[in-house]
């Protein structure tokens, strides 16, 4: 999907939209609710739905070496948007140029001459424009003179917003569960599959190896998962998040998936892992014997774990 700025041009097809906007890392609970409005306002209007996203995400722009942090890549964002009846994805390209407009300016240049919308959905702390000049007020100012409507949406969850925020740290705690509630569908971590040492294939578990890439740091462990290969089909495994200090600790956190009763050559494809449950902690064992053992042990709560999810 080609990333749009101020000066781009859009098809006329695409423009007048309803859009909901913001950043919609993860399109959890939350956002949808913003989505919903703006699917409301696109059937009062008759006009299509669109969502317009920041990418690159606002905060790797201003922190370029924040940690990790990104609960979707991009391709999964469109994918969940789609699920969700979105007609259009505009996705903003988040530069020098764009951080420096003025709320008026975005308004105009992008809102009005880029997107030509009809109206427009945020949350209630949405804020915009160069040093976060904007906000739902005066975004609403805009609207009106502008030529477009504006609804804020109150956060969902009460006093315990859902939010991506407590999302990563329920990821980090291993909360799988929370996770879920909150996105309102398994987290997963998609990447390309990796050559590795092939220390699992000598233990009897081959695993699929993905990097993690720009992804939140999970806790570090055993989880059970279900993994997506590309044929519509969601295969039981057992994965690591880790670093392998049994034989030889990586430099970095990697996730190695060994799917059940799976036979195949997944090296350079892409496949989509969801973490469903948290099972251990990871561990240092004193042989690669004990390894194996626990290993066994982990296949056999994994498929406990799995049943009925």
């Amino acid at each position: 999907m080609p990333t749009l700025g101020p000066s781009s041009t859009i098809p006329n097809d695409a423009r007048g939209a309803a859009i909901a906007l913001g950043k919609f890392d993860g399109v959890h609970a939350g956002h949808q609710a913003v989505i919903a409005s703006a699917r409301a306002a696109a059937d009062d209007l008759g006009v299509p739905l669109g969502v317009a996203v920041f990418e690159p995400h606002p905060l790797r722009f201003f922190n370029p070496s924040a940690p990790p942090f990104r609960l979707q890549n991009p391709s999964q964002r469109v994918r969940a948007l789609n699920e969700l009846g979105v007609d259009d994805v505009f996705e903003l390209g988040f530069d020098a140029e764009l951080a420096a407009l003025t709320d008026r300016e975005f308004a105009e240049l992008v809102l009005r001459d880029l997107l030509g919308i009809a109206h427009v959905s945020v949350g209630a702390d949405f804020k915009f424009g160069k040093s976060r000049c904007g906000d739902v007020e005066s975004l609403t100012r805009l609207g009106a003179e502008l030529g477009f409507s504006v609804e804020a949406i109150e956060p969902v969850g009460g006093d315990k917003k859902i939010s991506s925020t407590h999302i990563r740290a329920a990821i980090e705690r291993g909360d799988m569960d929370a996770v879920t509630e909150a996105l309102t569908r398994p987290w997963a971590i998609e990447g390309e599959v990796l050559h590795g040492f092939q220390r699992g294939r000598t233990l009897g578990f081959p695993t699929a190896n993905v990097a993690l890439g720009e992804y939140a740091r999970p806790r570090l462990g055993i989880y059970a998962v279900r993994i997506d290969v590309g044929d519509d089909a969601l295969l039981p495994g057992v994965a690591s998040v880790g670093v392998n200090p049994t034989v030889g600790a990586l430099p970095e956190p990697l996730l190695e998936a060994h799917l059940f009763d799976f036979s195949g050559d997944l090296y350079g494809q892409t496949i989509e892992v969801e973490l469903i449950a948290f099972l251990r902690e990871e561990a240092k064992f004193d042989s690669l014997g004990e390894l194996k053992r626990q290993m066994t042990q982990d296949v056999i709560d994994a498929r406990r774990a799995l049943i009925g999810s």
